[in-house]
């Protein structure tokens, strides 16, 4: 090591190297950061790295040296100031001058686990933050001056872990620390009671020195998970540590490694802001809590587990701003939007959505029933849960505890002077056999079954009891759907489609197709996607189809005749998006394989 270097500062070691401290397998290829081209350069000056590296020109330099002999100032500083270099340029020239990784924190994805282990006070007073974790004993620290001693022993000493420094721009680290005072202040809380369904204010917590940097953890993570639209929040122990995904459009990724001492205060704190038995460990407990996030009010629900590993919590998010919308914003369009407006909007009669758990049947239900509620019609819903409250129609949450399960509760709906009736999902025989008288009797029902397909549904309901004439008579429209990734508008690039391809994914292709494919860049988190879009089959029942339903003929003819009636398979209307550059065709084999 190089005598003039602190003992934080030593030059990365090459990469074929066993002794250099890996963040990744392959530390290259983590987004964000930069290894050194070389091993530091112990005696050049910053000024001679960045001329080296092409960012000025020796003129530039020498008259930035001259100047800097009057103006009492560093002239890689009058170069910054003077704009000759951007904060990038500079931070990366200190960097290569210590042999130290860049890291970019536009691009970096931030543990945000590590990042409060630090005082927002005291990043801020140091221009130095933690954002990761190297192994579990040292931190990844990204520092805009790394040769300030002071602030890598009072990290060290403030979190008892070792610190490996990065490189980062000024402005970088002072956005990310305002993010983080910012996601740490956006979250209040209120509890709802469950027995009154009123929002409450939280009551006055003692808080200790010690719960602080827990709170702020955990206002962080959902700060940040609401902020990229996730979905739900994995808090997941292993090995006495715990990591924390967000499922964000459909998929996990992981946001967060909360270190050991904290795990159990973690989880804790979770419990306390759904109300649950914090010593209770053994059993799994479910509770909810409203908070808000900068001015927007977000329902959570609150599941915690006991496993082998330890006690884990999931926590699902519902914003009701992504839960209103309509069926355009949804995806649903042409013949299909057709079919299933005209089904919905009858007297009455039985439409049913059907796919796998979080493929956004509810959310379509939910639209349809925006749709429909006026004055004139009286909506009343069962749910397990209750998960987004709609203005104007009555909203019933099973308790099963309680002895209200989707049956029982169906029954008093249906004395209740209904007009319109939605099930949140028909699961049993008896539920299904009401469900379907009700849709006899003169009543609109609304309801989500889970098959992989629309045909699917008239079987399934036969296997649960139902007789087919009845089946036939009540179900007008079956919608089968699946929920794509959409494709980042930013980043997407286009691509050609070979037919080949096409017929080796079962899809019937004559020339190549022009379509976009993801490519990633920050305002996605390098995924290539952002958002999703519906993808959908709908079958409305021709008394073609009713016939065959009566007979009960193979799930396989149904389909047949149903796709000679202008029924798109999933995989078709998927094939739409993908021309439209919705999506990918990846993307869409992947959520109809």
């Amino acid at each position: 090591m190089d005598r003039d270097y602190p003992s934080h500062l030593r030059p990365v070691p090459a990469s074929g190297d066993s002794t250099a401290p890996a963040l990744q397998p392959e530390s290259q290829l983590t987004p964000g950061l930069t290894p050194p081209q070389t091993r530091g350069r112990s005696n050049d000056f910053v000024t001679d790295v960045i001329v080296d590296l092409g960012y000025v020109d020796d003129q530039q330099a020498r008259r930035a040296i001259e100047d800097a002999r009057t103006a009492g100032r560093p002239p890689e500083r009058l170069l910054l100031e003077q704009g000759a270099v951007t904060p990038d340029q500079f931070s990366r020239a200190v960097a290569e001058r210590y042999g130290l990784d860049h890291i970019d924190l536009g691009v970096f994805q931030i543990d945000m686990a590590a990042a409060n282990l630090v005082p927002v006070n005291t990043a801020r007073r140091y221009r130095a933050i933690p954002v990761g974790f190297v192994n579990r004993g040292t931190l990844l620290v990204a520092m805009s001056d790394p040769t300030n001693v002071l602030a890598v022993d009072d990290i060290q000493m403030a979190t008892g872990l070792d610190c490996r420094v990065a490189v980062a721009a000024d402005e970088d680290i002072e956005a990310l620390i305002g993010r983080l005072n910012t996601l740490q202040n956006a979250v209040t809380e209120t509890i709802v009671d469950e027995e009154e369904e009123e929002l409450a204010e939280v009551a006055d917590m003692q808080v200790s020195a010690e719960d602080a940097p827990v709170i702020k953890l955990v206002y962080s993570v959902l700060g940040q998970a609401v902020g990229e639209g996730a979905s739900d929040i994995h808090f997941e122990t292993a090995d006495g540590e715990m990591r924390v995904r967000f499922r964000v459009d459909g998929v996990l990724r992981e946001a967060a490694h909360v270190p050991k001492r904290m795990v159990s205060a973690v989880v804790s704190r979770v419990k306390i802001m759904s109300d649950l038995n914090i010593a209770e460990k053994r059993v799994p407990q479910d509770g909810r809590v409203s908070v808000t996030v900068e001015d927007r009010r977000v329902d959570l629900r609150v599941t915690t587990l006991p496993t082998q590993q330890g006690e884990g919590a999931t926590i699902r998010i519902l914003d009701k701003e992504n839960a209103q919308r309509s069926l355009d914003e949804l995806g649903m369009e042409g013949e299909a939007r057709t079919r299933f407006q005209a089904a919905v909007g009858q007297a009455y009669g039985a439409v049913l959505v059907t796919g796998p758990t979080g493929s956004g049947k509810s959310t379509t239900l939910y639209a349809a029933l925006q749709e429909l509620n006026s004055v004139e019609k009286k909506i009343i819903t069962i749910e397990d849960p209750v998960e987004y409250r709609l203005n104007g129609v009555n909203q019933i949450n099973v308790n099963r505890k309680a002895g209200l399960d989707f049956a029982t509760g169906l029954r008093s709906i249906l004395r209740a002077d209904p007009d319109i009736v939605m099930v949140g999902e028909i699961r049993d025989g008896e539920t299904a056999r009401i469900a379907i008288e009700a849709a006899l009797t003169g009543h609109m029902m609304l309801s989500t079954l889970h098959t992989n397909d629309a045909p699917g549904a008239i079987i399934r309901l036969t296997k649960m009891g139902i007789e087919a004439f009845l089946t036939a008579s009540a179900v007008d429209c079956v919608v089968a759907q699946r929920l794509a990734r959409k494709l980042c508008t930013h980043c997407k690039r286009r691509t050609i489609v070979p037919a080949a391809a096409m017929l080796e994914a079962g899809l019937r292709a004559a020339t190549e197709l022009e379509a976009y494919e993801p490519a990633g860049c920050a305002r996605c988190n390098h995924s290539g996607y952002k958002g999703r879009v519906g993808i959908y089959s709908v079958m409305a029942l021709s008394e073609r189809i009713k016939e065959m339903a009566v007979a009960q003929q193979p799930e396989a003819d149904i389909a047949t005749v149903a796709r000679e009636e202008g029924m798109l398979t999933l995989r078709e209307d998927g094939v739409g998006k993908v021309r439209a550059g919705l999506t990918s065709l990846e993307e869409v084999l992947r959520v109809t394989a």
